[in-house]
């Protein structure tokens, strides 16, 4: 749909369009320079109202009455960012967006003019990538400031950012940003290849709808991505090959390809030395690993043996028969889940209260009623910190699930259930890829110097 020379048609098309009367929040002015009628349409709630003001200002006082009228104002406007459209439609999504468009006379084009302010929040620290040393500060929900962020530590034109627009209603903007000479070209590819061929209608729940849309599991409970709100951290990864998908209006940016060892990783351990990093590193993997086995481990051993008679039957309260010892298992699990659940939700002011109000009150009635015992209580709890130092939410749901299927088996087949059914995990782990990249790379495929590198933190000096 082209403009024409009919400054009449060309206002009654945009005006309907835009809905100009109608929506509260779009707008049209009338600027008469040098006695000729300019149309001014702008988003008012996400228009630079002061450098609206300017450009205007400038319009006005340093017109030049002898050259080529549409010239001369393209030639005058105090801004960078100036294009020249003349599609109908390019220039409604263009105001839309909150840019500022200039029908300049009667002529057949239109100037649109960057010089939007959207509202955002400051740049503070993520609550969940927390750091005792560095840096503080976090992404926002603005595109531009996230972009931002990362030029400020990557100083080089080998970064690259494409920019891509996803969903017919909501036009998303997307970000793809990696390093040109780090980057992994075939999973870069891979996912331009699954970028151009998305077509939805609107992308509202931003970087969680889109990760669902690329990956090929959807329904896998392993993530196939990795999400952090810190700069530094995106930045490390692109120094590793990989790329992050800024999605507008999202904190989080997505990185891949990504294998399970990725997810293991925190910030924490780039800020201490290499001896203590490594040592946070070992202490949060054996974390994970006990809270992933620690309780369907010791319902298998309880099943399998038999402790009738004996001291452990007293210290451990194996007095219960097999089933009711495991729907207390079940019960306590599903408790931790509640309560974590709950803490999300919490306001801060009353986090506190709520957590002496479950750990104090309802476990300590809990175990005085005998509807769960204190092996089992102390078991669930261990299980629980272990589940709470995963830095990944996205692994610490997905070890959650897989751990209840580990507890069923155990109960139903005691121990040979456990290890059956922890290398059919083993064996669908193998099976998932992330952008045609191994998830458990480096251990499939082997490489014992990249595996030795997941476990401990190599010195700055020993990077190439």
């Amino acid at each position: 749909m082209k403009l024409v020379d009919n400054q009449l048609i060309n206002e009654e098309k945009l005006d309907h369009l835009l809905n100009i009367g109608t929506s509260y929040d779009l707008g049209k002015r009338e600027l008469f320079i040098l006695n000729k009628r300019n149309l001014i349409y702008t988003n008012n709630f996400l228009v630079n109202t002061e450098a609206l003001i300017q450009i205007i200002q400038s319009l006005l006082i340093t017109i030049n009455e002898q050259e080529d009228y549409f010239e001369n104002i393209y030639g005058r406007l105090s801004s960078i960012s100036v294009s020249i459209e003349n599609d109908l439609k390019t220039i409604t999504e263009e105001i839309i967006k909150g840019l500022a468009v200039i029908i300049v006379g009667n002529s057949s084009k239109a100037l649109v003019i960057d010089i939007r302010n959207y509202p955002t929040r400051g740049v503070s620290e993520p609550d969940s990538e927390k750091v005792v040393r560095g840096s503080k500060e976090g992404f926002t929900e603005n595109i531009a400031t996230n972009v931002s962020l990362v030029r400020r530590r990557v100083k080089t034109t080998d970064l690259m950012v494409i920019k891509y627009v996803i969903g017919e209603f909501s036009k998303t903007e997307i970000a793809v940003i990696y390093l040109k000479s780090k980057v992994n070209r075939k999973a870069l590819n891979e996912l331009m290849n699954r970028l151009d061929n998305i077509k939805v209608s609107e992308l509202t729940m931003t970087d969680k709808a889109l990760e669902e849309l690329l990956t090929k599991r959807p329904f896998s409970p392993y993530p196939m991505v990795k999400y952090t709100e810190r700069p530094d951290t995106l930045v490390i990864h692109l120094y590793q090959g990989l790329f992050g998908i800024i999605v507008d209006t999202s904190p989080s940016v997505m990185l891949a390809p990504t294998t399970i060892f990725d997810h293991f990783q925190a910030p924490e351990e780039y800020r201490q030395t290499a001896m203590s990093g490594t040592f946070l590193r070992i202490l949060r993997f054996l974390g994970i690993f006990i809270s992933f086995l620690l309780v369907p481990l010791w319902l298998s051993i309880v099943n399998t043996i038999d402790f009738k008679n004996t001291i452990l039957e007293q210290v451990m309260h194996l007095e219960y028969s097999r089933t009711i010892i495991f729907i207390q298992v079940i019960l306590g699990e599903i408790s931790i889940e509640l309560v974590r659940m709950a803490s999300i939700h919490t306001p801060n002011s009353l986090s506190t209260s709520m957590g002496l109000i479950v750990g104090i009150v309802l476990g300590g009635i809990a175990v005085e009623l005998g509807i769960i015992s204190n092996t089992i209580l102390l078991l669930t709890a261990i299980s629980a910190v272990g589940s709470f130092i995963t830095p990944s939410y996205e692994l610490s749901l997905a070890n959650k699930m897989l751990k209840l299927i580990l507890i069923v088996f155990s109960y139903l087949f005691k121990l040979p259930g456990l290890i059956i059914t922890l290398i059919l995990i083993f064996i669908y782990l193998l099976t998932l890829r992330s952008f045609n990249e191994s998830y458990l790379k480096p251990l499939i495929p082997f490489n014992l110097k990249n595996l030795i590198k997941q476990f401990i933190r190599i010195p700055y000096r020993n990077n190439k």
